[in-house]
């Protein structure tokens, strides 16, 4: 398995710290709205990243954290009248919400930043007594960054051309600081603020800090994969990596994964050019699947462009599959329940080719494009062995691949929603009259919306029968 690593710029085989384990940690999201669909590429990428790891026997302890505290955060509550907290523990609710929707696994754990305090002030003590950080009289606490002579090994930029072009870098109560480039690890309150106290001042942290404490404290100091959206690779994981090494004494991640840029129609996406869409908005018009299935169309580190006609295209993609699933279901349900045949078997071993096509493409830095080609042509492959007597085991057998696969993916392509029986009566009841009506397409599309549900109907002489299947 190959990872493309932010750090080397290069493919690396991935070799685990500890044999048949995984520690990786994904920086997650500052929890003052509902999460917008830029936020999802990085959720769902990841999970499948995970999804793929377990799959492959790993066992993976998977960080994300919630920033709980920020000045988005704080704006939002003075504008409602409420602690921030309030604000905060709000959309941690819905963000979860969300996650679920698109069947992102919770992770091992979700840390927050305010229950991590005593951790970062430790951490900060460590920085300041190792003389990579320092306080200043308004009890501002500052890391050093010429005193980590590995700055910019991330992000790839000079120190010498970062002073001189990154002016955006300099913050109020910058005189205070030694140097222009050297960034917050803890600042003083402002009124109406949360605050903690500490050694230095009443105050909070500042934002990097968090997620190097997090994942010591969940992970430990040398982790196999830190993961993130392109955006964060400067400054704040470069921030990370000066944080953990000076204070761990040892490499932070082996291995940084970075997904690329989510585009609408082609243009950034912002709320004051009107193309700002949350997750919610989205799947009020799509099944979250549709959205899921979307995301991992294109290979991750590549940038991806959402527009209507895209995700319509991906519904029609996502159809395909299930229609395939349905259809082996139901001819499983009909087959001869008995052992498979010579012949089968000879099938079922051409079938496991494109399994093989699917984990090479996922092996190569996780490329989910080839990946959903791969099981399109497992697809292919069930619809072309007909109407044949099949025996049962062989239909399930082709229908356990391709829901395998589409799971590994986090895609959802078998419906089992449960009907009560009153439910499904009414829906036959709704059926014979289409058909005393002669509406036939309406006849037809509530015994496969039955059929998808695993209501299998018969007519009979006596009239409609049905079985759960």
């Amino acid at each position: 398995m190959k990872i493309y690593n932010t750090l080397t710029k290069k493919k690396e085989e991935f070799v685990p710290i500890e044999p048949g384990k995984v520690r990786m940690y994904v920086c997650g999201p500052t929890v003052y709205n509902f999460i917008h669909i830029g936020n999802a590429r990085p959720m769902i990428v990841f999970d499948t990243v995970r999804r793929y790891m377990e799959h492959k026997g790993y066992e993976v302890n998977y960080v994300s954290n919630f920033t709980d505290v920020d000045d988005k955060i704080i704006k939002k509550a003075v504008e409602e009248g409420v602690d921030a907290n309030v604000i905060s523990e709000r959309y941690i609710a819905e963000c979860k919400k969300d996650m679920a929707s698109l069947n992102v696994r919770p992770a091992t754990t979700h840390p927050q930043a305010t229950q991590e305090i005593c951790g970062m002030e430790e951490m900060i003590r460590t920085l300041i007594e190792k003389g990579y950080a320092y306080a200043a009289e308004d009890g501002t606490v500052y890391y050093r960054v010429r005193s980590f002579k590995d700055y910019g090994k991330l992000s790839h930029k000079n120190l010498d051309d970062l002073e001189g072009g990154k002016r955006s870098l300099l913050v109020s109560g910058a005189d205070q600081k030694e140097d222009p480039l050297d960034f917050v690890l803890w600042k003083p309150k402002k009124e109406g603020e949360p605050f903690w106290k500490s050694p230095w001042c009443d105050g909070r942290p500042g934002w990097h800090i968090e997620c190097s404490v997090m994942s010591k404290k969940y992970l430990g100091d040398e982790i196999d994969i830190h993961a993130g959206g392109e955006d964060l690779i400067f400054p704040h994981h470069e921030n990370e990596i000066a944080q953990s090494e000076a204070a761990n004494g040892k490499p932070f991640a082996h291995y940084w994964m970075h997904n690329a840029f989510l585009n609408i129609d082609n243009h950034k996406m912002s709320k004051s050019a009107g193309n700002f869409f949350t997750v919610r908005d989205i799947v009020a018009k799509y099944d979250p699947m549709v959205l899921r299935f979307f995301m991992l169309s294109a290979h991750y580190r590549s940038p991806l462009n959402f527009s209507a006609e895209l995700m319509e295209a991906a519904a029609n993609s996502l159809e395909r599959i299930r229609t395939a699933v349905a259809t082996l279901q139901f001819k499983a349900q009909n087959a001869e329940d008995s052992e498979l045949t010579e012949q089968e078997k000879e099938l079922l071993a051409q079938a496991a080719g494109f399994e093989a096509k699917f984990d090479q493409a996922m092996d190569d830095d996780f490329n989910t494009a080839d990946a959903i080609a791969a099981i399109f042509e497992l697809v292919k492959f069930a619809n072309t062995c007909g109407d044949a007597e099949h025996t049962k085991a062989f239909w399930e057998a082709l229908k356990e691949k391709i829901t395998t696969l589409s799971d590994v993916c986090g895609l959802i392509v078998e419906k089992k929603e449960e009907l009560l029986d009153a439910d499904v009566e009414a829906l036959i009841e709704e059926r014979q009259a289409a058909r005393k009506a002669k509406n036939f397409a309406r006849a037809d599309e509530i015994r496969q919306q039955l059929l998808d549900m695993g209501i299998v109907l018969e007519d009979t002489r006596e009239g409609v029968k049905w079985k759960r299947a």
